[in-house]
């Protein structure tokens, strides 16, 4: 069904479709919107016996969706940035115990300085928690991968984030085709978890591992991590028959096939890069775009194949890695290694800074013809920099 509605909505909508037994809130900003909504259509009677439970913090609220989905209930919550790091411990075991959990970051910059606006350092503080990572384009692609991330979080028995853009998705207004309840049921089953708390047959989860077995435990976690790789592509096929759009998978191109230049980016920020690309080559620039959807397991073969005759890569990436550069980068390295193909970093958007046509456009003019540094920082004010950093320097 067609909406006009603000995407913290249509993932709301979206989640409850699937049917959740189990919804831990704690509001922080920009994801409110997401358990608001679904409050509101608890309340209603809408979720049957659905537990909508208001706990006293992030950590709270990952501890309740452990003890939730331990028990056997499939189960959802939200965060943003230093609420995701509130919760980190239980992040992590939430992963190590294998718990098909599902929950929204609406990613956000995390502090110091205080900054409330979009950025995907929160999520990527995260990358090796053991979580599954997806990232949305689009408030419709957000609608639609929350609909997969559950099927993807069950048949692997592990838990999924799902990363849209704070306040430029969540709080933005546009036409989404809402899920409808008889495709979501088609499309995903009722949820039998693999492992139960039982009083009437008792076990032990989460018991301590020592060093003797740590190794092989953790090296089972990485190899079903990685068995995503396979299935997040037919889930994603599976989704196209029922609901007749493509939404999900590995990656997706954008006229990538042929391009000597191509940019790599996650979320949000793709729909302006794809303007300025479809300028571009309408003045003869053979540029293309690669947008990667799955970043947690890497999708190493797929973007290795989709960039092997490539010229050159830039990645734009809304995330630093203090004291190295680019955090996505490092991943795309790795699957271009022995490949000649010129890399370059471009840290855009920290903090919610616009990142426009104009920017990119003369970026993307300079990276043609190899005219840029390996990392850079777009619109970076340097002179600004400069007289600050003198100043400290004076004050030493």
């Amino acid at each position: 069904m067609f909406k006009q509605v603000e995407g913290s909505r249509a993932v709301a909508e979206a989640v409850a479709a699937c049917r959740p037994e189990v919804i831990c809130a704690y509001p922080i900003s920009p994801q409110t919107h997401i358990v608001e909504g679904l409050s509101r259509i608890v309340k209603e009677g809408k979720l049957g016996t659905c537990e909508f439970v208001n706990v006293e913090s992030e950590f709270a609220a990952m501890s309740v969706a452990i003890g939730a989905s331990a028990t056997g209930a499939r189960t959802y919550t939200a965060t943003a940035s230093q609420g995701l790091l509130y919760m980190v411990e239980a992040v992590y075991n939430a992963s190590g115990l294998g718990l098909p959990i599902v929950m929204t970051v609406a990613n956000r910059a995390i502090g110091a300085p205080i900054n409330i606006w979009n950025d995907h350092s929160d999520s990527m503080s995260q990358r090796d928690s053991g979580w599954i990572q997806i990232f949305a384009e689009t408030n419709q692609e957000a609608a639609d991968l929350h609909v997969q991330a559950f099927r993807i979080a069950e048949e692997l028995s592990l838990p999924v984030m799902v990363c849209m853009d704070g306040f430029i998705l969540t709080h933005a207004s546009e036409r989404v085709d809402i899920p409808e309840q008889e495709q979501v049921d088609s499309f995903l089953k009722p949820y039998v978890p693999r492992q139960v708390l039982d009083p009437d047959n008792p076990v032990s989860i989460g018991a301590m591992v020592g060093p003797e077995a740590f190794t092989e435990v953790r090296y089972m976690a990485h190899m079903k991590t990685l068995s995503a790789l396979e299935l997040i592509p037919q889930v994603a096929k599976d989704f196209q028959e029922i609901f007749q759009r493509d939404s999900g998978g590995l990656i997706r191109g954008y006229h990538s096939e042929d391009a000597e230049t191509v940019v790599i980016a996650l979320g949000s920020i793709l729909g302006t890069i794809k303007d300025v690309i479809d300028d571009q080559r309408e003045n003869g620039v053979s540029i293309g775009a690669l947008g990667i959807i799955t970043y947690r397991p890497f999708p190493f073969d797929a973007v290795r194949e989709a960039l092997r005759n490539a010229k050159r890569v830039v990645i734009i990436e809304k995330a630093l890695s203090v004291g190295i550069g680019g955090v996505v980068a490092q991943d795309i390295r790795h699957a271009l290694s022995g490949l000649e193909i010129h890399q370059y970093t471009v840290i855009a958007g920290l903090g919610g800074r616009p990142i426009t046509k104009a920017s990119l456009s003369d970026l993307f003019d300079k990276a043609v013809v190899d005219d840029i540094r390996g990392l850079t920082f777009l619109d970076l004010d340097q002179e600004l920099v400069d007289a600050e950093m003198k100043r400290e320097a004076g004050q030493s």
